[in-house]
């Protein structure tokens, strides 16, 4: 696996399905290893609980000048790294994650003589609404290589199959949808919310959460202008707000002239144990995206069986059902978003409906158990095109799942995949 963020180095969505995809392919008897960027106190290398090797690059030690810079240093570093690990057991298969680990992807599919998968969780071209500068045009660039070298491109959501096709001519058989997932279990433990909700709101009140980055495509904006046509029925909603991002100022700002600072609460970067707290404590999770190539979170609102509201843009179309699943609205409209965040704080019996065909979702279909056998089928895949398996390799396997064969190449890396 080629990511350039995984926990604690946390900035999207990304590092949490690297990190989740890895632990479901290792709990499968996959030998995975993570090269990515360092972070500040974490080991060069590590074996964690779940069996996976993170390897974090430490050659990136020079200060660099630009982003680019950066970026070009860190595909040095993570090639250096894999190239030492392939010597001591040889991958089968290498699966980069978006554009920025494209040239270390290159190099090792020519180098090391075996294919890459790529996923590609969004686009520059998707999230600012078209490439308008150098470096925006740069991205893109690299995108369509990463994509144009891979044997077998991911996608998480019909959205992005169809961005994919639009902005790089990719043809549709080489596009596969394995969508993101969540694991409800780890919202299964005791919690008296009442002490945590006390920080922010009195007993009768309502609140609402946002989780993601402070960032214009994510529509944090469209939330605040909907948050006081939301207090006018609902006096004393409060709006807790989790993420950091360019934007943040900018809508601190916003919800000052809008006279809502009172009900609003931008807490920042929060831990994965606090977080999980915070849904628990939600009346309703609210996704107001302009720009969502799949949307994670809403997944998680339904695994904490909080009600979501959500704009009806790419992937969250996938598995937000109006009125079913959750309540979606139309995107950029304060007005639309307001009356769906109403829908669910005053209609107690639609928010339990939601609660519950929302949970059933995620249980049966956007876990990560089912997600990691249905990406390993496309590794599979590609193996057999690439003329890589062999039925005869699966007894040196013995500790590989029955139903699953094994490429007739050195012990590595594989996956399964979904939907």
């Amino acid at each position: 696996m080629l990511s350039w963020e995984y926990p604690p180095r946390i900035i999207g969505g990304l590092a949490r399905v690297v990190w989740a995809l890895s632990q479901e392919l290792a709990k499968m008897g996959l030998e995975v290893h993570v090269v990515t960027a360092d972070h500040p106190g974490e080991p060069e290398h590590s074996i964690d609980a779940g069996g996976v090797h993170v390897h974090r690059v430490k050659t990136q030690t020079d200060t660099t000048p630009d982003f680019l810079t950066w970026v070009n240093r860190l595909n040095f570093g993570l090639l250096q790294y894999a190239i030492q690990i392939h010597r001591q057991t040889p991958f089968d298969i290498i699966h980069a994650h978006d554009w920025m680990v494209t040239d270390a992807a290159w190099v090792m599919k020519s180098g090391f003589g075996i294919p890459f998968v790529a996923t590609m969780h969004a686009t520059e071209s998707g999230r600012m609404h078209g490439t308008h500068n150098d470096l925006q045009r740069y991205i893109h660039q690299m995108e369509w290589r990463l994509t144009f070298e891979a044997w077998e491109v991911i996608v998480n959501s019909h959205a992005m199959h169809s961005e994919l096709q639009h902005l790089f001519k990719m043809p549709a058989d080489k596009i596969v949808i394995v969508p993101n997932g969540t694991d409800p279990s780890v919202f299964d433990f005791e919690f008296d919310p009442r002490t945590m909700r006390n920080n922010y709101a009195w007993e009768h009140e309502q609140i609402v959460l946002y989780v993601g980055r402070m960032v214009r495509e994510k529509g944090v904006q469209v939330l605040l202008d909907a948050a006081p046509r939301v207090l006018s029925e609902r006096p004393g909603t409060q709006f807790l707000l989790v993420g950091t991002g360019y934007y943040l100022e900018d809508l601190k700002r916003q919800a000052a002239a809008l006279g809502i600072s009172d009900n609003t609460h931008f807490l920042g970067y929060v831990g994965d144990e606090e977080l999980k707290r915070l849904y628990k404590c939600a009346n309703a999770v609210c996704i107001p995206s302009l720009y969502e190539p799949f949307g994670i979170v809403a997944l998680e609102g339904m695994a904490a069986q909080v009600p979501v509201v959500t704009t009806d843009v790419g992937g969250l179309r996938d598995f937000v059902e109006h009125m079913v699943t959750g309540v979606t609205t139309y995107a950029g409209d304060p007005a639309s978003l307001a009356w769906g965040l109403l829908q669910v704080l005053r209609n107690p019996e639609l928010a339990q409906r939601l609660k519950e065909t929302g949970y059933d979702k995620v249980q049966h279909i956007y876990n990560w158990k089912v997600i990691a056998r249905r990406t390993y089928e496309v590794y599979e895949k590609v193996w057999r095109e690439a003329g890589l398996i062999g039925a005869d390799v699966v007894a040196s396997h013995p500790d590989k799942p029955a139903d699953v064969a094994a490429p007739a190449v050195a012990p590595g890396k594989r996956s399964e995949s979904k939907k």
